[in-house]
């Protein structure tokens, strides 16, 4: 289980870092946009398109990240009030269907990036290819189904006896880390 959750964190981690590359670059190049529109009255071609591909690529690169760290809303005032065992059961559920949906956006954006590749769908000014931005979206949301199986594995042992009631193996602590007992 060990291994699973270095795994898991380390993937998570390398998408929530090229997560940051995106949003960085975003930032770069709307401002050098501007910078370029205003001094040289010469702007990057394309920049509203590179934007919106760059930060749907940030948004989904992090999503895997931000589960790992618990980042995501939670109703944790009410559940808190139920027995641990209670609580594992509703994690299961909530992770289990999490799960089934986000694998199967991963499948659907495959074959819709495949499809984007076979008809040379490409953005109307500055031409550039759909489908490697699909791809990577559906790599973003694939670490995300990664981390739910993860808690899902997680829960179940919670349930079915193999961690002690009322030890919970998996949550983050006060220095945003998550720790695994084992």
């Amino acid at each position: 289980m060990k291994q699973l959750y270095s795994f898991v964190k380390g993937v998570s981690s390398i998408l929530d870092k090229l997560a940051q590359i995106c949003l960085f670059s975003v930032m770069l190049l709307i401002v050098s946009n501007i910078i370029l529109r205003v001094v040289f009255n010469h702007p990057i071609l394309g920049t509203y398109e590179m934007v919106g591909y760059l930060t749907a690529l940030g948004i989904g690169f992090a999503l895997a990240y931000c589960a790992f760290q618990n980042g995501h809303i939670a109703v944790s005032f009410i559940m808190e009030k139920f027995p641990q065992k209670f609580q594992s059961s509703v994690d299961i559920l909530v992770n289990a269907v999490s799960l089934i949906f986000w694998a199967g956006a991963v499948f659907y954006l495959g074959n819709f990036g495949q499809a984007m590749k076979m008809k040379g769908l490409v953005s109307p000014s500055a031409e550039i290819p759909v489908y490697p931005f699909i791809f990577l979206i559906a790599l973003g949301i694939l670490g995300l189904s990664m981390v739910l199986l993860f808690k899902l594995l997680i829960s179940c042992r919670e349930v079915f006896g193999t961690i002690p009631a009322g030890k919970r193996s998996w949550k983050p602590d006060t220095a945003d880390t998550i720790k695994v007992e084992i």
